[in-house]
């Protein structure tokens, strides 16, 4: 996570990419593992505000996520739900590839 900011071409560009590698994934799914990788946000409502994105369908991703082992959810706000997470081992292993 020491990249400098992206763009959104390369934000695209990085979430279509993990998407290929990893199909099961929806597009918001990569999209969040994108924004990890890249520095944009590591938690569920800076994602949702820096994307425009309803923090509701973020969490779901989040948690989808989760249960793929490809992040850790390390803190969750109990009044707001904010979720910080980071990326697993599984989810490393998909973001070194990105490299390759």
């Amino acid at each position: 996570m020491s990249e400098p900011p992206a763009d959104a071409e390369t934000f695209l560009a990085t979430t279509d990419t993990i998407a290929a590698l990893r199909p099961e994934l929806s597009l918001l799914e990569a999209g969040i593992l994108a924004g990890l990788h890249l520095g944009l946000a590591a938690d569920s409502r800076s994602f949702a505000r820096v994307f425009g994105i309803e923090h509701a369908l973020v969490l779901r991703a989040v948690d989808s996520l989760s249960g793929a082992a490809l992040i850790g959810v390390t803190a969750r706000d109990p009044r707001t739900q904010r979720s910080r997470y980071v990326a697993s081992e599984a989810g490393l292993d998909v973001l070194a590839a990105l490299a390759a």
